[in-house]
């Protein structure tokens, strides 16, 4: 062996070990991997190709000079998943807890920035102490580096983010900034401030879980798309979600091979009940009509009074995007308005057409939403629509009223296609609210108030509410049986398959943020 190979081998050797033996112990103790192990659970078996393994930081003070910093806490290159070449960066906590110096950004901003040039999705696993104090405004001009290729990014490659320990400080807003964020129960916390830095200055006590754990992030933040009970657990289901996307914004997501056929006419036509008031869960009529029944719920934890994930009609990636009746009646609230605004603009921005099913009673009343702003959050939703140049297809299932009707289902919003159920109902409001302002006077005047009421509502629905009403207008292309929902949709998804956008030149828009 010559000495130039000996040397190479006893070089990579040191890099591949990352912070030594004893750093990779603890890191197993605290019931975590190592950042070669996570690129090798989630990569395809032999396709990672390493970039920079021996990039070392610059910065000679504090005794930094006297280390060995192979790969400077950060392991970065190329790999396959399900076959679709991937970039990847993952923080090593090995090597000074992942701290992030210099040379650990300019690793990460390539990686970052080759993503972009090759149309390739970007996975950034975070598991960092925060800035390298050692470093100083170096570490802090690394983050801003790191913020700006993400947002230059942004509707170029799909990026995600997943959180395996420790994300603190300014590091958060890297994964603020991507489309999809994973965290996994214990392993994972997100926070700007720590919990000591909070006791000092607010007097309040809180454990880290408690302050930015996977179960806050999911449920009350929304921080975090999907919390996963393991890392493996959380490997999988990136794979799974990369099936459904494109790599990049110039391309389709692939069509999936194998479609079967839903469930039957009975059990679909039982799952929507006539009754608008009644409750049932829509992921139940979305499992019945999408490919194989399966649907990957994005934010399935968060504002619960709303669906948003990904199925398939045919083969094609849909983004869906439901009310849920069973959480608020289905109503919009600020949180809610977020979610759905979030989700249709990275829909429109990877060519992924949308399907709204609508069973709304309209924006959520009251003070608190009112002063929190469901004015500035609810137009969200308005222009992300409007804004939307994919197929855009709604099926209205029950109540449409008001401001959530025109936004998720109005021809005005450059819709392409509404159906409705028979048991559609489409208006300013209810037909009780309906009645209540226009025939009070009539009511207030009947002996049996209640009788005359029900009488008045009965025909303002009829005449003013149903879907038959909203289709002589145009409102509505067709009325359908739900059992024929799946037919209709796959038909009309086709129909749009070569729609393109007309869009008026101008920088950006001004979106109500």
């Amino acid at each position: 062996m010559s000495e130039s190979v000996q040397r190479y081998r006893q070089e990579s050797s040191k890099a591949l070990q990352g912070g030594g033996a004893e750093a990779i112990k603890k890191q197993h103790a605290k019931g975590r991997l190592t950042a070669r192990e996570r690129i090798d659970a989630l990569a395809d078996p032999g396709s990672f190709v390493e970039l920079d393994r021996f990039m070392s930081t610059r910065c000679h003070d504090f005794g930094l000079d006297k280390k060995q910093l192979y790969g400077d806490g950060v392991v970065t290159g190329q790999m396959r998943v399900n076959g679709q070449k991937v970039f990847v960066s993952s923080q090593d906590f090995t090597v000074m807890g992942g701290a992030l110096g210099e040379a650990h950004s300019l690793k990460m901003v390539k990686v970052l920035e080759l993503a972009a040039q090759t149309g390739a999705p970007f996975i950034s696993i975070n598991d960092s102490g925060g800035a390298r104090i050692q470093e100083g405004v170096d570490s802090l001009e690394g983050y801003g580096r790191i913020f700006r290729s993400n947002t230059l990014a942004s509707g170029v490659i799909p990026q995600i983010s997943l959180i395996l320990g420790p994300c603190a400080g300014g590091a958060v807003y890297s994964p603020g900034i991507t489309d999809f964020v994973y965290m996994v129960k214990d392993v994972g916390q997100m926070f700007i401030t720590g919990p000591e830095v909070i006791k000092a200055v607010t007097g309040e006590e809180v454990s880290f879980e408690t302050l930015g754990g996977a179960r806050v992030h999911s449920e009350l933040s929304g921080v975090a798309h999907f919390e996963l009970e393991s890392e493996k657990a959380c490997f999988q289901h990136v794979r799974r979600l990369l099936s459904f996307l494109p790599s990049n914004f110039r391309e389709c997501a692939p069509r999936a091979s194998e479609v079967d056929e839903p469930p039957s006419a009975e059990q679909i036509d039982a799952i929507v009940p006539e009754n608008a008031k009644a409750s049932f869960d829509v992921c139940d009529f979305i499992h019945a009509i999408v490919d194989r029944g399966e649907f990957l719920e994005v934010h399935e934890r968060f504002a619960r009074n709303v669906v948003v994930g990904f199925g398939r009609f045919d083969g094609h990636t849909v983004g869906i995007v439901a009310n849920q009746p069973a959480h608020l009646s289905g109503a919009l609230d600020i949180d809610a308005s977020d979610k759905m605004a979030r989700f249709v603009r990275f829909c429109d921005a990877f060519n992924i057409p949308l399907l709204t099913l609508v069973d709304v009673p309209g924006f959520l009343p009251g003070v608190d939403q009112e002063h929190h702003g469901i004015i500035r959050h609810g137009a969200k939703v308005l222009y992300a629509f409007s804004e939307a140049t994919v197929p855009k297809v709604s099926l209205i299932l029950r109540k449409a009223y008001g401001g959530a009707f025109v936004a998720l289902c109005s021809r005005a919003m450059a819709f392409d296609r509404v159906l409705a159920l028979p048991s559609a109902q489409i208006a300013v409001m209810g037909p009780e609210g309906a009645v209540n302002i226009l025939y009070r006077r009539e009511i207030a005047a009947a002996d049996d108030k209640e009788g005359k009421r029900r009488e008045y509502a009965q025909a303002y629905e009829e005449k003013f509410a149903s879907p038959y009403a909203a289709a002589k207008i145009g409102a509505v292309d067709n009325v359908i049986e739900a059992n024929q929902a799946r037919r209709e949709l796959c038909a009309a998804f086709e129909m749009l398959r070569n729609k393109r956008p007309n869009r008026v030149a101008r920088h950006h828009g001004n979106i109500p943020l």
